[in-house]
């Protein structure tokens, strides 16, 4: 990959790196570290579970102020909102070559909420170590904002466009990616945006290019009801499921596209001694090729289609005129694939800090923040903010900022590289 990368990208992160201002600002993230834990540990005592992310993002907005933001706001759907503004000077940072661009913005995002339901969060904090929920996933990523925008401020640092922060509301479970979807439909900078990077988690190996593409149906089957003895012989919708499920493992997933087919929750039933009035189930499919899911849907509505149509015809038999099972399909999750090429400016931009931070860069597929952007055609890549961690989505989870200041250094490359551009 090194062979490969052209000669120009490593020369302008070289030269930028050389900066002075930015040599102060890797001296504030070095000298810092148990700063930014103290926020880390403030950030994830603050609940934000899905749809209840208002706390946090108010707590965050707050820590915008502090550090000289502009333009610092909630917007409708809850994103916690601030801008460093682009300034004229006549000391530019090395590498642009150009007049300060106007009517362009980078975004730097990461998302607030946590998978957790509201509760009472006690934060340990052990030398490096932060044991919470959401430490990692994403407390690492949110303060990484904070600490980008105090190494910045720090080192009167100027750049060449507007550097939008955004700790997003939505990006775990049912939340459906609503917070980044609304930052692309309605925001006031939704035109202007070059590149997106998207911070998440703990690491700075890995680079997330390939937006994974996902599914999600909710399978609601309703049925008469009635008792295990008395009424034994009506159509059971626990039953009627799991047959549709069954048929649903049948089917062969292709290896290349991978895609893969889940059940993540079934529900149903009252006490069990009374046939179930209702059930339901949760679907999640995942692919990088768009056409597979198309056809997992299909398969899942014939699968639940014909296992009603056949125990309704079994009890019809028995009980005339009696109404049998009723379903319903709906979907409650969809994120559209989408992919980085490894010959844009970006990518090569990444690779070229990697290299001059001797990091081997990683690239792989997930679904995160950066599908909406990536099935949009903005430049996005998906980044670890530094450190470890591990328990991610348990209550036992942990973050280590050992290691911590690497990660943050090259955040911070890359988004200087971008906004100097």
């Amino acid at each position: 990959m090194v062979s490969t990368l052209p000669a120009s990208a490593y020369a302008r992160i070289a030269q930028l790196a050389a900066d002075r201002r930015v040599h102060q600002a890797f001296k504030w993230l070095h000298l810092q570290e148990q700063q930014i834990l103290r926020w880390q540990a403030d950030l994830v005592a603050v609940p934000a579970p899905p749809f209840g992310e208002q706390p946090r993002a108010e707590w965050l907005c707050q820590r915008f102020r502090d550090l000289n933001l502009d333009e610092v706001y909630l917007d409708s759907i809850g994103n916690a909102i601030a801008v460093r503004k682009a300034a004229q000077s006549s000391d530019p940072l090395p590498a642009s070559g150009h007049s300060r661009a106007s009517g362009r913005c980078v975004l730097l995002s990461a998302h607030i909420d946590t998978v957790f339901p509201e509760t009472l969060i006690e934060p340990k904090l052990e030398g490096t170590r932060l044991q919470a929920p959401g430490a990692c996933d994403n407390g690492a990523g949110v303060v990484c904002l904070l600490a980008l925008a105090a190494a910045l401020e720090n080192a009167a640092i100027d750049l060449g466009c507007d550097l939008v922060f955004a700790g997003n509301v939505g990006e775990e479970g049912e939340g459906d990616l609503r917070g980044m979807r609304y930052l692309y439909e309605r925001s006031s900078f939704k035109d202007s945006i070059t590149a997106h990077i998207v911070l998440d988690g703990a690491g700075h190996e890995v680079a997330i290019s390939d937006a994974l593409g996902s599914q999600r149906y909710l399978v609601t089957l309703y049925g008469p009801g009635g008792h295990s003895w008395t009424d034994a012989g009506r159509p059971n919708p626990i039953v009627v499921l799991s047959y549709a499920i069954a048929r649903l493992n049948e089917i062969e997933l292709t290896a290349a596209p991978r895609t893969t087919f889940n059940v993540g929750t079934i529900e149903g039933g009252t006490a069990i001694n009374a046939i179930p009035e209702r059930a339901s189930a949760r679907f999640d499919f995942r692919s990088t090729d768009p056409d597979q899911l198309i056809l997992l849907e299909v398969e899942l509505h014939r699968a639940v289609e014909d296992a009603v149509i056949a125990a309704n015809r079994l009890y019809s038999e028995s009980e005339k005129h009696k109404v049998g099972i009723e379903f319903s399909i709906e979907r409650i999750g969809s994120r559209p694939a989408g992919r980085l090429s490894h010959e844009s400016p970006l990518y090569e931009t990444l690779r070229a800090v990697d290299r001059h931070l001797n990091i081997r860069t990683q690239a792989r597929i997930a679904s995160t923040d950066a599908n909406i952007p990536l099935s949009l055609g903005v430049p996005a890549v998906s980044l670890g903010a530094g450190g470890e961690g591990g328990g991610i989505h348990t209550r036992a989870e942990w973050y280590n900022a050992r290691g911590r200041e690497l990660g943050l250094r090259r955040i911070l490359l890359l988004l200087l590289a971008l906004t100097t551009a």
